[in-house]
């Protein structure tokens, strides 16, 4: 059998820019662990997986979607990727899923983390994601030794990623972890951040322990990035550089009155296309 395959850099818009994603389009799910052969063998740090939904298929709260869509790392399904859902649209957007042809400018996928909206418009893709704020909580010293960092301006923790401060873009940009000693530190991925030089912010993103030592651009790790920020700034638009070694560039809004959803802008280009024979 063969199956297709997209590889998509996911918030640039230049190629071998931004953080790379496989787009795997099914018709219907494959065994888990196929799914994880795949992830591994493709080695990125996610590959996104869709399948589309069933004439009137509506989710538990009864809201209609037009995918399922799940997220693997080499090593782990995930609760929720940026980067790699950005990848998934493009690839309808952009007409690269023959098979399922696109004329709306939303889609809305179905996801562990609930319905995911993606939206084209002028500026690129928009994705809207639940907000994910850090609740103050002590660093490990563990952690900080694992960073080489003596002290943070605030640690936090989501329900997924920690959360540090620190006092500038340079401390980021200049962070070299042992990543060996941060896996035994911390089960969870690890965010770095500091007030941007250029933009309102910047960021690293580290997660050893499940097969991503440093993720170029991490989508859902600014639904935790953008309350912070927006409530350190005083404003609720902010752009944002995650500062890796490919980078990427996002604009982020913290939406609604209690800031409970994060839309998250960013472009994508399409480096391969190709199928898997299995």
């Amino acid at each position: 059998m063969k199956l297709p395959i997209y590889q998509i850099d996911a918030f640039t818009g230049r190629l071998f820019k931004g953080n790379p994603a496989a787009v795997v389009p099914l018709t219907d799910w494959l065994d888990d662990n196929q799914l994880l052969n795949i992830a591994a063998e493709n080695n990125l740090s996610e590959t996104a997986f869709y399948v589309p939904a069933q004439t009137g298929e509506v989710d538990k709260d009864g809201a209609a979607f037009d995918f399922h869509l799940r997220w693997f790392t080499p090593t782990h399904e995930v609760d929720l990727c940026g980067h790699a859902t950005l990848a998934a649209a493009h690839a309808l957007f952009d007409g690269l899923d023959s098979a399922n042809p696109c004329t709306s400018t939303v889609i809305r996928f179905r996801s562990r983390s609930g319905i995911l909206t993606v939206t084209k418009e002028a500026e690129g893709l928009t994705l809207n994601f639940p907000a994910r704020p850090a609740v103050p909580q002590p660093v490990p010293e563990e952690m900080l030794q694992a960073l080489g960092l003596e002290s943070v301006l605030f640690s936090g923790k989501s329900p997924r990623d920690w959360l540090l401060i620190v006092d500038n873009e340079a401390t980021v940009a200049n962070l070299k972890p042992n990543l060996h000693l941060l896996a035994n530190a911390s089960d969870a991925p690890v965010i770095v951040s500091a007030q941007g030089d250029a933009c309102d912010f910047v960021s690293r993103f580290f997660a050893p322990r499940l097969g991503v030592d440093e993720d170029p651009v991490t989508g859902s790790a600014h639904c935790t990035l953008t309350p912070y920020w927006a409530e350190a700034l005083d404003r609720n638009i902010l752009s944002a550089r995650q500062i890796s070694a490919r980078g990427g560039d996002l604009l982020c809004r913290l939406e609604g009155e209690q800031g409970v959803r994060v839309s998250l802008t960013g472009q994508a280009v399409t480096y391969l296309e190709g199928s898997i024979r299995y």
